[in-house]
């Protein structure tokens, strides 16, 4: 070994075997104290970088002083147990890990092929060795057993010998069959990881944030968690993903002659198997291998963490067999962590494009995830309390692929004391970028910002609202063009797109005449709108197409819109007191009250009066549901008829649904009308309710 690990010193390995000792009982201690935290509670307390610098640490000791090697050493057998409440299950063929390489440089790879040329006594001219080379995934090692080609059961690693009957949970997971594809083996055991996506993690963390949950340190730990949930009801809200990658127990299979080769047949029989896997030629291949992927890695959709070099003829596999804990034809070998530690120097508010207020933290700059990273999310301050991070603190950060990096929590190891109290991070009252009120809602965990027409932060965001199809409809203003107009300071209010000219347009990259009088043309023709169309573009907080229309039904003009009170405002339907709060803060703004007023000096008009000529209320308090195609009513045009009418558009039908009108290709929501007996209607009978309305409706 060329290198010790960091925090072991020449002395320690070279030292009486008294004080040897007591080091590898005290690394055993933590080692186990922290597999107890990682693979059984699913609540890690360091990052991967530091529980494997620890581990080879004891490895390094260990193989100084041979006499210190325990049965009971986390080195010595795969780490874990069977929780209270599964049931135990012997694994008819151990499952062991693999040797961690965690060299990560070119040098790993060389030091595998060379381990195994002279395991397989190769002479230095003899022909490179073929290998089968994959992905690490960073997940939950899996053993699917199937008897007659079906899925009788599915059990964790657990401690390698016995782990935990996990089959209700693993038959959510739609990517595993219930039955295998053209096999009918008495026993055919497949093994595999359950693991999560990146984006299905990051949308199942940020409904947690929502709901003031408990979130997820990183995808590997909410996949186990959900895999070790008692209910399955909890596993299948989880968006589980699986991949194969080897085999078991086998009776009546004929295994392949390759590794390789055998992925395949598991492929075939329709398992889950990934295809960033190939047959590499000594150790040039396996280092092309392992660039390649860890060019691509931030790219993958999923976490891994290195790759898996295995020989591919299964022959040559058990001529090598096994030591202890692990195959000596297999090695995982190693990409940087996507995890580290570093020290939180401050923290900052930023203003996203929504308004919202993320605290982020400013950190001592740390190489993670193949970049180096000196910002970090804390999401809210919610999260950041829960996490108990103060500034001052040693921090885990992670990072991996594409996503924002984050502080996941305080790292409670050899940390650096605070240099005296630190108090608990406080919201500001007031927005850093704009200075207007912040306001989190009843039942939320996010601060926002309350002047969206006003606030530089959320100008690019407020511009496309406000130009959207459903909102005030300007054609040609999308992302780009949004872009340029913001990024070459054109504009900075809403107003200020009225005043925009042939001439200014023309000028702007890649615009052209003809576009630039389509966009002038936009603007104009959005003058002549509705009201509920210039309230929804307003961007007001919880304020939708139907509130809008409420508002204007109720109060008829915008002048009384603005000043009604949170009373007058909880007395219109569908509004509640969350809505009436944001509603109430949003005119509360001077600023805000200033943008309308130059809106409409800049021409922008509707009808006021609208709720007293809008069409005949024949379907007042009536909730309707569509469902199917209509003959000549697009969906759009039907809603905004039963909105006029009075009506309440649904999306799914319950006993809460008064009618159902139903087009051509209707399916389970007509099905779920007539087992409810609810009366339906097509679209000669919507228009007969409506009083025998023109094809073509305004």
């Amino acid at each position: 070994m060329s290198s010790l690990p960091r925090g072991t010193s020449a002395q320690t390995i070279a030292a009486p075997q008294t004080e040897a000792a007591a080091r590898a009982a005290d690394l055993r201690a933590q080692l186990q104290h922290h597999a107890q935290r990682y693979y059984v509670q699913d609540a890690p307390e360091i990052p991967d970088a530091e529980y494997d610098r620890l581990f080879l640490e004891l490895q390094t000791i260990e193989s100084a002083h041979p006499e210190l090697r325990s049965a009971d050493s986390p080195t010595q057998r795969v780490i874990g147990q069977v929780l209270d409440g599964f049931a135990p299950v012997r694994h008819a063929v151990p499952m062991l890990s693999i040797r961690t390489e965690t060299d990560t440089e070119d040098s790993g790879a060389q030091a595998f092929d060379a381990r195994v040329r002279r395991e397989l006594e190769l002479a230095d001219d003899a022909p490179s060795v073929q290998y089968s080379a994959e992905l690490k995934f960073d997940g939950l090692a899996i053993n699917l057993r199937y008897e007659q080609g079906l899925l009788v059961q599915a059990a964790t690693r657990g401690d390698g010998e016995t782990g935990e009957d996990v089959t209700q949970n693993i038959r959510t997971i739609a990517q595993i069959p219930r039955r295998l594809r053209g096999c009918s083996a008495p026993v055919l055991e497949v093994r595999g990881e359950v693991y999560m996506r990146r984006d299905d993690f990051e949308r199942l963390n940020e409904r947690q944030r929502e709901h003031g949950d408990k979130t997820f340190v990183n995808p590997r730990n909410a996949a186990a968690g959900a895999v070790r949930q008692l209910d399955p009801g909890v596993a299948a809200q989880r968006p589980l993903s699986f991949f194969a990658y080897g085999l078991g127990q086998i009776q009546g299979w004929d295994q392949p002659a390759t590794h390789s080769a055998t992925l395949d047949a598991l492929d075939a029989m329709g398992l889950p198997v990934c295809t960033d896997r190939a047959v590499c030629q000594g150790a040039a291949g396996l280092i092309r291998f392992h660039r390649s992927m860890g060019d691509k890695r931030d790219a993958l959709p999923f976490d891994i963490d290195g790759v898996v070099y295995k020989l591919n003829a299964v022959a040559l596999q058990q001529r090598l067999g096994f030591v202890t804990r692990e195959p000596r034809w297999a090695v995982a070998h190693k990409y940087p962590a996507q995890e580290q530690i570093t020290q939180l120097e401050r923290i900052e508010i930023q203003v996203g494009r929504t308004g919202k207020l993320t605290p982020v933290a400013k950190l001592a700059p740390v190489f993670v995830g193949g970049t180096t990273v000196s910002n970090a999310t804390l999401h809210n301050l919610f999260e950041l309390r829960r996490k108990r991070v103060r500034v001052g603190d040693q921090v885990i950060v992670r990072r991996a692929g594409d996503v924002i990096p984050e502080v996941v929590g305080r790292w409670i190891g050899t940390a650096v004391e605070r240099s005296g109290y630190v108090p608990n991070f406080k919201m500001p009252w007031s927005c850093p970028a704009c200075g207007s009120a912040v306001l989190r809602g009843r039942g939320e965990v996010n601060h926002r910002c309350t002047g969206g027409l006003f606030c530089p932060a959320q100008r690019k965001q407020a511009i496309l609202h406000f130009a959207s199809r459903r909102a005030m409809d300007i054609e040609g203003l999308g992302d780009k063009r949004v872009d340029q107009l913001v990024d070459g300071d054109l504009i900075r209010t809403l107003p200020e797109l009225y005043n925009l000219g042939l001439s200014t347009l023309a000028a702007l990259d890649r615009m052209g005449d003809k576009s630039a009088d389509n966009l002038v043309a936009g603007l104009a023709k959005s003058r002549h709108t509705t009201l509920p169309r210039f309230l929804y573009a307003l961007g007001i907080r919880h304020v939708g197409e139907a509130t809008a229309k409420e508002l204007t039904r109720h109060f008829g003009s915008l002048d009384r819109v603005m000043d009604a009170s949170n009373e007058d405002l909880l007395a219109v339907p569908d509004v509640g007191p969350v809505v009436a709060q944001s509603i109430r803060a949003f005119f509360d703004q001077p600023h805000n009250r200033e943008v309308v007023e130059q809106l409409r000096a800049a021409g922008i008009r509707w009808t006021e009066g609208e709720a007293a000529s809008a069409a005949p209320q024949t379907l007042a308090g009536l909730t309707l549901v569509l469902t199917g195609t209509l003959p000549t009513l697009g969906r759009d045009q039907a809603k905004a008829l039963i909105e006029a009418a009075g009506g309440k558009v649904a999306g799914s039908v319950s006993k809460k649904t008064h009618l159902v009108v139903a087009g051509e290709e209707a399916g389970a929501k007509l099905d779920k009308a007539r087992e409810l007996g609810l009366s339906v209607l097509d679209e000669a009978g919507l228009r007969a309710l409506l009083g025998g309305l023109p094809a073509d409706p305004p």
